[in-house]
Formats: structure tokens, sequence, C-alpha cells
């Protein structure tokens, strides 16, 4: 079964799962896990290393968190995303809260602006995961310093669906270090102002991925003009640094 022909089938059958989801315990069940597993047999991770940087298809996303220790109990509480095809920002926007029954510290929610009361009636997890990687499909992920999102995603897709998380997260360091690599810069705000971004939104999911979607466009049209031409022509440049 092909990638669309199977998202076209989980549609239909999820649409029908999700009122026992939401009766019962919010545990997988096996068209759920079949779904997950399917997905990550679909990804094809190495592919997109050898295609064209104009026509690479991205997914550019950033999680908002009760914390930064998914080991240690910290959740997703919002995901948001934008697509990005080669150097152009598309019109197509993912954004969801995410169900969180626990404390949300007062840090948290006012660095996010996301308080408990928002989460409570939110999608669970899984159905917030489900979503997102429906949304992203096999298109490479981009964040901007992706280890605080490969982190939380590798824990949430064990732990709901008891399989690994095999997209590709390219940072958007990598491109930073190619195109400006004596900058010591770190924060997205800050490589914002350094590129006359206005900053809005900040620390919401769907804002922090919009203005690394910015950041994101404008260094790889950089990148190509030093002569990458694919993401491996990056990753190779990178490793010669």
């Amino acid at each position: 079964m092909g990638v669309e022909s199977f998202f076209q089938y989980m549609r239909d059958l999820y649409g029908k799962m999700n009122a026992n989801v939401n009766q019962g315990t919010g545990l997988m069940n096996s068209q759920q896990l079949a779904f997950m597993r399917q997905l990550q047999k679909d990804v094809k991770v190495e592919l997109a290393s050898q295609l064209t940087l104009e026509n690479m298809e991205t997914v550019v996303f950033d999680i908002e968190t009760t914390g930064f220790f998914p080991d240690k109990g910290d959740q997703i509480i919002s995901i948001g995303a934008v697509k990005v095809r080669g150097c152009a920002i598309t019109e197509e926007e993912f954004y969801t809260l995410v169900q969180h029954n626990g404390p949300i510290s007062e840090e948290i929610s006012a660095l996010t602006g996301i308080y408990k009361e928002d989460t409570e009636q939110a999608p669970l997890l899984s159905e917030a995961l489900i979503s997102f990687f429906e949304f992203a499909k096999n298109d490479t992920l981009v964040a901007h310093h992706s280890s605080h999102e490969k982190n939380f995603m590798q824990s949430a897709c064990w732990k709901q669906f008891k399989t690994p998380f095999k997209h590709r997260i390219v940072d958007t360091a990598f491109l930073f270090k190619i195109v400006e690599p004596h900058k010591s810069i770190v924060s997205l705000e800050d490589w914002c102002s350094l590129n006359d971004i206005s900053i809005e939104n900040r620390h919401h999911a769907l804002g922090d991925a919009r203005l690394t979607a910015l950041l994101w466009t404008r260094y790889l049209k950089k990148a190509q003009e030093l002569g990458c031409v694919t993401l491996q022509d990056i990753y190779e440049r990178l490793a010669r640094r």
C-alpha cells in the first residue's frame, strides 16, 4: 500500500476509533499501533539526502513542553509546523494543543501562554502525534536546535506506540555553521534579529515554527549560493570544517 492510499485508509479508520479511545484509558489499540508502524516503514530517511535542495520538501516544526526532560516526566503540550518546498514557505500549517492533566508550572505558562485548563480538553498525545505525522507524512523535518524536539518525539513515540521515531530531523544549526561559521549565536530570536526578521508569537509552537521556517529558507538559499546542491553536500561540507 502506498503512502497516500495508506493515509486515506487510516483517515477513514481513525474516525471510527476516536470514540473508543476517548471513552477508554487512552491506550493504543491495534489499528493505531499499525498506523504508526506502517508510517515508520514508509519514512525514507536516506532519500532526502540525495534530493536537490530546491526540490526538497520539509516540515519545519516546534514543540512546547512542560520542561526539558522527557525521561523525568516532562511532556509535550503543543505542536506547530509549517510546510516548505525548496526555499518557499507554503500556506500549509499545523497546530494542536496536547492534553495534559498534570500541573503546568507558572514559569512555563508565563513563557508559552499555555495553562492547565487550556490542555484539559485538547487531543490526547497519541491523537496529536498521529495528526502531526499525517501532516508531515515522510517529509524531512526541520527544527531549531533540534535535540529538544528529537528527545521528546523519541520518548513520545515509544511510550505511545512502542515504535521508534525514524523521521530525519535536520537542525538549522547545520546551515548556520556553513553560512555564518564565525557566529556564536544560539537563540532563535538572536538569529532572527541578525536577519532583520520581526519576532512575533515567540514561544508559541506555531509562531516559533514560522520564525524557524523564515530562517531555514533564507539560509538554504545562502547554502545553495555556496555550492551546496543536496542535503548530503551540506553534511559533507560540515565534515570538512
